[in-house]
């Protein structure tokens, strides 16, 4: 039996983030299990631009539509730091942007990863809901930052899930990457290891905790899984090379659809500022 098989025959292997989101937020992360791609995208490639064939890409993202029954807005996403509005967006043409946010029920935020960081977000009410790429390129230049004005709200009433992204042990970096954020934010040295010969292992999930508290967002959750060692659950560029793409997503609705599934265990980790 190919993994292509076992994976089909499996199904999905859905990653329902455990924090107190309202009920009327539905959040959804995705394997690279249950989908019917093939070879190296096995199975729920999600993504159309990795050279996977694109009826295998539509079964796998009608897989993923039925399962959270609303419509997905998908990106042409470029390592940078805008933000649109998912509800007003229409056609098949996916529009060049790193995050999305929508305040519309039925409309589903979207972004795909293989090692980059998915960080989901809502408010406290569930009015307002937001979906940001965030690759070390995309962190530099603030598209968490620019996600969270975008939304409109204050810090103080918005959380934030972190989805399967490349661990600390994994992200080897050049002393350009460290320099580029400590020249940026001082407090970012504490992100960064030495390997020695001028490599640096990068701790992506601190980076955006230590952002996401820059603008008051100190109510975070996930952020335990590492994409690059994780070989038989997540799809990973930095490990593969050629690979299919994951997707994290979020929408709001009046029910989710994902009630009584297990969940994650909640684990917030709050980022300490000086005063």
């Amino acid at each position: 039996m190919t993994i292509a098989t076992k994976m089909a025959i499996d199904g999905p292997d859905w990653i329902v983030p455990g924090w107190p989101a309202p009920a009327g937020v539905g959040s959804l992360a995705t394997t690279r299990r249950g989908g019917v791609s093939i070879g190296v995208y096995a199975a729920l490639n999600l993504g159309e631009h990795v050279g996977d064939d694109p009826a295998a890409v539509a079964v796998n993202r009608e897989i993923v539509r039925r399962r959270i029954g609303a419509r997905t807005v998908w990106l042409r996403q470029v390592h940078g730091a805008r933000v649109i509005d998912a509800a007003a967006c229409a056609g098949s043409f996916p529009p060049e942007a790193d995050a999305a946010f929508t305040r519309q029920a039925g409309v589903a935020c979207a972004v795909m990863t293989a090692d980059c960081l998915p960080v989901l977000f809502c408010d406290v009410d569930g009015t307002v809901v937001a979906a940001a790429h965030a690759g070390w390129r995309g962190l530099l230049a603030g598209v968490l930052e620019a996600t969270v004005a975008a939304m409109a709200a204050p810090g103080r009433e918005l959380m934030a899930w972190f989805g399967p992204a490349i661990g600390p042990q994994a992200f080897e970096v050049g002393a350009e990457v460290r320099e580029a954020f400590v020249g940026a934010d001082p407090d970012a040295a504490a992100a960064f290891r030495p390997t020695g010969g001028g490599r640096w292992l990068a701790d992506i999930y601190l980076l955006a905790r230590q952002r996401l508290a820059g603008c008051g967002v100190t109510r975070v959750f996930g952020g335990g899984s590492c994409s690059v060692t994780e070989t038989a659950r997540f799809f990973s560029h930095r490990r593969d090379g050629r690979t299919g793409r994951m997707a994290s997503l979020i929408w709001i609705s009046e029910d989710s659809g994902l009630r009584g599934q297990k969940t994650e265990k909640p684990s917030a980790r709050v980022q300490r500022t000086a005063a």
